[in-house]
């Protein structure tokens, strides 16, 4: 006979401290490490633009290593591996946030920084050279020129990296963290109702995303209206130049 689905202890699940604190705790993993993974993808992509042959060797070495790893065995590796290497790791200041902090940064910025590659390449080369003609410096022409521009064609694939970076934390459970699947977990296995306490902490990734992906809306509706707005211009102008031009 198959067992009922327990409102009960579903709305129990739902409304208790472990779940929401695991949902603030994986938000938390999740800011944190796409902010350190911008960070150090950033750099990544510029190695890869560099005209270094030996640093751009170094950057495809590291994306194709953290690209290929899956990011479970890479996350037992850090906290199972790293104490056996080095002996620093052994002590209780090693946390199971700070594993999942320091595998999931060196997994994503593989993948950002091809995304922010992508952006910075998209930018036309001759905004670089009218930024020179300027007597600008590389690194004004990057910061002033070429980022701003690539800001829009980055966001939304960032957009996306933050949501599956969410769903990724779930994988630091096998680690003993007690993000929101660890806290399902211990909540199923206290009685056995793997059903409600799975689906409880599915509602809670189901409400973050769709606010994430809100969000997502937003910032791309907000930078893409200036360029929308311009080809709009570029279109609508032959068409005023039309008129006399047709009445003659």
């Amino acid at each position: 006979m198959v067992a009922s689905f327990d409102k009960h202890i579903f709305w129990e699940a739902l409304t208790s401290g472990p779940y929401w604190r695991g949902a603030l705790l994986a938000l938390e993993l999740t800011c944190a490490t796409l902010a350190a993974a911008l960070v150090l993808a950033f750099f990544l992509a510029l190695g890869k633009l560099s005209r270094h042959r030996a640093l751009r060797g170094v950057v495809l070495v590291y994306n194709w290593f953290f690209r290929a790893i899956p990011t479970l065995l890479l996350l037992l590796f850090v906290w199972n591996g790293l104490p056996q290497l080095w002996s620093t790791f052994t002590g209780t200041w090693y946390k199971p946030f700070l594993a999942a902090f320091i595998a999931l940064t060196l997994n994503e910025a593989a993948y950002m920084s091809e995304i922010i590659r992508a952006g910075l390449i998209s930018v036309d080369p001759g905004q670089e050279l009218a930024g020179r003609a300027l007597g600008m410096r590389r690194a004004q022409i990057l910061r002033r020129v070429i980022v701003p521009q690539a800001i829009r064609i980055i966001i939304p694939p960032t957009a996306n990296e933050f949501i599956t970076l969410l769903k990724l934390t779930s994988l630091a459970s096998v680690i003993s963290l007690y993000e929101l699947l660890g806290a399902s977990t211990v909540r199923g296995s206290q009685d056995f109702r793997y059903l409600e306490s799975y689906a409880a902490a599915a509602v809670y990734y189901l409400a973050i995303v769709s606010v994430l992906m809100a969000i997502q809306a937003q910032l791309e509706r907000r930078f893409t209206w200036r360029s929308d707005t311009r080809r709009r211009r570029r279109i609508a102008a032959p068409a005023v130049a039309a008129g006399p031009h047709d009445a003659r």
